[in-house]
């Protein structure tokens, strides 16, 4: 792999036509200041992507997959061609701020103890989102983590907070997540268990036990069209991979105690939401009956 590049974009796409047209026109609008590639994975849309991409932007390479083969590997299978001395993993569903991406890759230039950044994620009004993340643990599963936020602010960052320079953070959001190429090579790609969400906290609680520092850039932005790309196409489908998410997170990094904790801890909210949830317990039901068949991998996202 060549190094000339100071970053390869890279992509994942499933039936977002329109969102990775739209994200792909801000990056030319955006006039990026650094020598760059942009790879798109393609998890087997069926909703000419490809070919929408290849006519409207031939700069960019196209790597289309037969299936869908989830969040994590698809990133992974983009970090297979990466040439960049930095890659940015760019959600689908944002939409690129003049100067943003140069100040993430600035960052790293100058810091070399950084493995990872991330910029502060923008609603489409400009209000900010919360883009950095605790590693989960069995207060904030009890509790939850806006509750945390509140009551703890230095030790759980939010946007709550204005921060007027760079913070330390256990995890940023994967919507827009820098990384240097030594710590790909180090470190190694995500992990490929998780099909959707959590697979990005997981990665930078490895990174950051490697040695290595994960830090949110605030004067970086970039907007975020939160929820688009996937919860709204398949609600319930996204919800059940999130608990997946976690019951693998605990099991790889808490432990089997902990796992068995955090089943109890969410029976317990799931019969509460059967009992008071309102629109919501037919939802919270049918999340009972995963559990109740097994967590059956055939009914969230990744036979979606």
């Amino acid at each position: 792999m060549g190094t000339e590049l100071d970053l390869s974009i890279i992509i994942v796409a499933w039936n977002v036509r329109d969102l990775v047209l739209d994200c792909l026109a801000s990056l030319r609008l955006a006039r990026l200041g650094l020598r760059h590639e942009i790879i798109l994975v393609d998890n087997g849309s069926v909703d000419h992507t490809v070919e929408a991409v290849r006519q409207q932007f031939p700069e960019v390479q196209v790597l289309a997959l037969p299936r869908n083969i989830g969040f994590a590997a698809g990133n992974n299978q983009g970090m297979l061609k990466f040439n960049g001395r930095h890659a940015v993993l760019l959600n689908s569903d944002t939409i690129v701020l003049e100067g943003g991406l140069e100040r993430c890759v600035n960052y790293l230039d100058s810091h070399a103890d950084v493995g990872v950044v991330g910029p502060q994620l923008l609603n489409p009004d400009r209000s900010k989102q919360n883009c950095v993340h605790n590693s989960p643990t069995l207060v904030s599963e009890l509790v939850g983590a806006s509750l945390l936020r509140r009551l703890f602010p230095k030790r759980h960052p939010s946007k709550r907070i204005d921060y007027d320079a760079p913070v330390d953070v256990e995890a940023v959001l994967g919507a827009c997540l820098f990384v240097r190429r030594e710590v790909v090579a180090e470190v190694g790609p995500i992990d490929e268990e998780y099909f959707f969400f959590l697979e990005e906290t997981d990665w930078c609680h490895r990174i950051r036990r490697a040695g290595w520092r994960v830090v949110h850039v605030p004067d970086a932005e970039v907007i975020h069209l939160y929820g688009e790309s996937t919860k709204k196409k398949v609600p319930l489908r996204t919800r059940i991979e999130y608990y997946r998410s976690r019951y693998t997170f605990f099991r790889k990094n808490r432990g089997p105690l902990a796992c068995a904790m955090l089943q109890g801890i969410v029976m317990a909210k799931l019969l509460l939401g059967v009992v008071a949830g309102g629109r919501r317990a037919a939802e919270y039901r049918q999340i009972l009956a995963w559990h109740a068949a097994g967590r059956p991998a055939d009914a969230g996202l990744q036979s979606a």
